[in-house]
């Protein structure tokens, strides 16, 4: 049993942001602080990456843990209500990620993803450092950054 009303919960659902989250404001403020320039939600490109480096053929997804359930993330919970409608939708959503990826991969850019939990409510700059580090290399396609045990791993 949902605690509100239908037209409520719209409301509630409506206010929820697919662009400039306080996550990405933060990681973006971060990264102009060392230097990097950046656009924002290139629509050109597939998935319309939150933040896009030209210059180094680098995308970065900043991803919400509920939203594009992050794994063994204590964020990423399936809501009691309406379940089936939850789970197509999750689905759907990380099925859309990945094959953004694949394209973006297939256009010769190379990806990051920063999970909202890695990034909290301020910057750990060794988070910075991590994504810099990808950021300056040629060799590695793709990483992901944020664990819930640490606060951020690279694979």
């Amino acid at each position: 049993m949902d605690i509100v009303d239908s037209k409520t919960r719209s409301r509630m659902m409506s206010g929820i942001r697919s662009r400039n989250t306080k996550p990405e404001v933060l990681l973006r403020k971060a990264l102009h602080t060392v230097g990097y320039r950046y656009r924002i939600n290139v629509r050109l490109l597939p998935g319309s990456p939150d933040i896009v480096l030209p210059k180094w053929r680098v995308v970065i997804f900043v991803h919400g843990c509920f939203w594009h359930r992050h794994p063994d993330c204590k964020k990423a919970t399936t809501p009691a209500t309406n379940t089936d409608f939850w789970t197509k939708k999750f689905a759907a959503n990380t099925k859309r990620d990945k094959t953004a990826i694949e394209e973006l991969h297939n256009l010769g850019w190379r990806t990051a993803i920063v999970w909202e939990c890695a990034i909290g409510t301020k910057i750990d700059f060794e988070l910075i450092d991590d994504l810099a580090s990808f950021i300056s290399q040629t060799a590695k396609q793709h990483v992901e950054l944020g664990a819930p045990q640490k606060g951020y791993t690279q694979r």
